[in-house]
């Protein structure tokens, strides 16, 4: 089945969809809520024509009544619009939160951006795309000047006419004017969002910055994506004033016009005075649907440019394929062929070494987050299920995180206490037990505890093919010894690669690959120690 394409109009469309029921009620709610205010000036021109003028107290305290009615419709009305409207709002923008968490957290991968521009997606971009549903609502403005100028017709045909023409070439003035903002709504939510990453890389990195003496530039850094942001936010606020000016400036001409016209022709007779009444204040109450309509165009604009940031992000191609097949039980024999790299074949039940100074394709090739050819027994994971085939192979990266929760959860499954022993993690349980809480990305432990942690976690998942990568790099010698040998042993007959250049690990393998220009030494890694190339990487 083909699918449709993923627009800035198909996102906007799907806003209004999901709280469709609550959007019409609001619509028709504060539409009644127009004509009831439209009605006032109405009810009090007859209230001074029927009772007022000729003296009768019986009309007057009909006149009176009907005006008591329009005001109860009038406030009833606009609390429960203005509840229902804002209502669909914040629902719309929830549910193009949850499309875009979706797409991010989508096993297939692709979503393009750093973390801190898919933030601002699913935060600003999502609230500002949600404001289509406030503009629906607010069209029922449109019914109060339907039903003023109706009034003004039945009045006046003259004032009728002014008043429509004089609408419609408000409106059309207020869309041409209003073409800039989109193009520059969607620069400025573009530097909020590049900010917003630049920020979140700054926090996340913060320790590492001060350590190596960079946080003065880091400072600098985000002071010009600030400054861009401000400069784009300023820019269009320039131009959203000049549009609210003018818009404003002809708004006022038009009820100028109106309420001159209705002077002289109560003046001349033609009107009552009630029906003056009445028609000045239906021009004075007209500017504010006029100024509500004309000032929808601006958010309409902001909400289509972010609504096209939400597109794209949706509609951002995935990394890699999946299948549905099922993968057989087998013994663990791998066989990749990375992007640019060579092919690697690793018998089951081998512990493999490989040193290379650039080992992101591999690594992205195995845990499918690229598409590489894959081959576990002989069976292509690319027909396979992506969560199928991440639990048949485990990557375990060096710069994998700890999530906030207790021990146990972090490291869990059948295999977690003797993952734990392995990972000579014994003494960080024995300090917090094994429902002691971890901050969020373990702050609270030290590099080497939170290193054994993921090393445990990575034991524990008990996969038919472990990858480790660089799994030792912050724990001292004595304790690498330790884990060396602990890790090998756990292992034992389980297909296990070490992309390391630890000699602790590399002695303890069946084999090693050195992978460097696209050539492959082999051997165990006593033979390679007279290789100049993997002294450099190894052993010194």
């Amino acid at each position: 089945m083909r699918t449709r394409p993923v627009t800035a109009g198909s996102v906007l469309r799907r806003a209004m969809r999901v709280r469709r029921r609550e959007l019409v009620a609001a619509a028709v709610l504060i539409a009644m809520l127009q004509l009831a205010e439209a009605a006032v000036p109405v009810a009090v021109g007859s209230v001074i024509d029927l009772g007022v003028a000729t003296g009768e107290f019986g009309p007057l305290v009909r006149g009176l009544a009907v005006l008591a009615g329009v005001f109860l419709v009038l406030a009833t009305s606009g609390f429960f619009g203005g509840r229902l409207a804002e209502r669909a709002e914040r629902g719309a923008a929830h549910e193009i939160r949850l499309d875009v968490a979706r797409r991010v957290l989508d096993p297939a991968g692709g979503a393009p951006g750093r973390a801190g521009e898919l933030v601002s997606i699913a935060g600003s971009d999502a609230d500002r795309t949600a404001q289509i549903c406030r503009v629906i609502a607010e069209l029922g403005a449109a019914a109060a000047l339907v039903g003023g100028a109706a009034v003004l017709v039945g009045t006046s045909p003259l004032l009728g006419m002014v008043v429509l023409l004089g609408v419609a070439g408000v409106l059309v003035a207020s869309q041409l004017l209003a073409r800039p903002l989109a193009g520059r709504a969607e620069a400025e939510q573009e530097a909020l969002a590049t900010a917003t990453a630049v920020a979140a890389d700054l926090v996340t990195g913060l320790r590492v910055l001060k350590g190596i003496g960079a946080d003065r530039g880091g400072v600098r850094t985000y002071r010009a994506a600030s400054q861009a942001a401000l400069r784009a936010r300023l820019a269009s606020a320039v131009t959203d004033g000049v549009h609210t000016g003018a818009t404003t400036l002809l708004s006022g001409v038009l009820l100028v016009v109106v309420a001159w016209l209705g002077g002289r022709l109560a003046l001349a007779g033609t009107i009552t005075i009630g029906q003056f009444v009445t028609a000045v204040g239906l021009a004075q109450f007209l500017e504010a649907p006029l100024r509500e309509l004309t000032g929808l165009a601006p958010v309409l604009s902001g909400a289509r440019g972010a609504a096209g940031r939400v597109a794209a992000l949706l509609a951002a191609p995935a990394a890699v394929t999946a299948g549905t097949a099922a993968l057989p039980v087998g013994p663990g024999a791998l066989r990749v062929e990375p992007p640019g790299g060579p092919v690697i074949t690793v018998a089951a039940g081998e512990h493999l070494g490989i040193v290379t100074s650039d080992p992101s394709g591999l690594l992205d090739g195995l845990a499918r987050d690229v598409d590489a050819t894959v081959e576990l027994d002989g069976v292509d994971l690319r027909t396979v299920g992506l969560d199928e085939a991440r639990a048949a192979v485990v990557v375990a990266r060096h710069d994998a995180t700890l999530f906030e929760g207790t021990v146990a959860q972090n490291v869990a499954g059948p295999q977690a206490d003797r993952a734990l022993a392995a990972a000579a993690a014994g003494e960080i349980v024995a300090g917090l037990g094994s429902d002691g809480m971890l901050a969020e990305r373990g702050r609270s432990l030290s590099g080497g505890q939170r290193q054994r942690l993921m090393l445990a976690r990575a034991l524990a998942a008990d996969a038919t093919v472990l990858v480790l990568h660089d799994p030792t790099t912050a724990i001292d010698a004595a304790t690498e010894y330790s884990i060396a040998e602990d890790v090998t042993r756990m292992r034992s007959g389980r297909t296990t690669v070490f992309v390391s250049s630890s000699p602790q690990l590399l002695a303890r393998c069946d084999r090693v690959l050195l992978v460097q220009g696209g050539t492959v030494a082999a051997g165990t890694h006593a033979e390679l120690a007279g290789d100049e190339r993997y002294r450099d990487e190894v052993l010194t």
